[in-house]
């Protein structure tokens, strides 16, 4: 396990380039050719791109109070990680609307939201401490991903994008919590945090994914149904976001207290990426 009070004895995380192929089109249902499991796959995949740069704001934000040398590496690699992964999200974003779909109207009104009107509003500290919540929440997707084979039957471009973006979220996990630990430790900001970043990420998911799925409207209902089954299942299976807050709102949390580091390494070495 990773000794969460000392900085200096973690890893910089590593911007690397994923060398997936967004060019060439990956079938509309490319989720084990069912809709739902694509729309709720495609659904936070429309949130990433933006999601990701606010990340980087708020921990910007802060920079110059961070007087830990190793910290700051760790977050100008956090910096570069997350500028990949918005870029490459968003290339897809080009696979999409060669699909049909309508997707600008969504992300006009999600980032008109979520970032013209919540962001300003909400106070720095609290913003962080959103964003340390909400990479808490991708890490434990990203957990899932490597560790249960969820995106066995993906499309194998759409699997690997989603499994580098995995490995580095693991990576950099502890990055805007320890930037939080520094300026803002109090118990009462961090729960703030994890409010605010919990209702938005499953607001705005659910919103993205029914979007979606409404422009799916010849579809057998039939499939329909079978489909909301499986993600169904799967949520009792691995309650992303129950299993999130019962460990986010735990006094002594930190999130390298959960050694998965290993399944990150193993991925990236697999796939020439160490």
């Amino acid at each position: 396990m990773l000794d969460h009070t000392a900085p200096h004895e973690r890893r910089i995380p590593k911007p690397r380039t994923p060398g997936v192929d967004l060019d060439t089109p990956v079938p509309r249902h490319w989720f084990a050719g069912n809709a739902v499991l694509t729309h709720v796959a495609n659904g936070v995949n429309l949130l990433f791109p933006a999601g990701e740069r606010f990340f980087v704001r708020s921990v910007n934000h802060y920079l110059d109070r961070v007087t830990d040398p190793v910290l700051r590496d760790q977050i100008k690699g956090f910096f570069g990680q997350e500028g990949r992964h918005a870029k490459e999200h968003e290339r897809f974003f080009r696979q999409m609307e060669a699909q049909g779909y309508d997707i600008a109207r969504f992300l006009r009104v999600y980032e008109r939201i979520a970032y013209g009107f919540l962001e300003r509003v909400t106070p720095p500290p609290v913003r962080l401490a959103a964003t340390a919540a909400l990479e808490h929440f991708t890490a434990i997707l990203a957990e899932n991903a490597l560790s249960h084979g969820l995106l066995d039957h993906a499309h194998p471009t759409m699997r690997a994008l989603l499994l580098w973006h995995a490995a580095e979220e693991i990576e950099h996990r502890a990055v805007a919590f320890d930037v939080l630990q520094v300026v803002a430790p109090t118990y009462g900001v961090r729960v703030a945090g994890l409010a605010i970043g919990a209702a938005c990420l499953g607001g705005f998911w659910v919103a993205a994914a029914a979007m979606l799925l409404w422009q799916e409207r010849g579809l057998d209902p039939d499939r329909l149904a079978a489909g909301a089954r499986i993600v169904a299942d799967h949520s009792r299976h691995h309650p992303v976001f129950l299993k999130g807050i019962r460990e986010y709102l735990a006094p002594g949390f930190h999130p390298s207290q959960k050694d998965t580091d290993r399944l990150a390494a193993a991925y990236l070495a697999g796939v020439g990426l160490a």
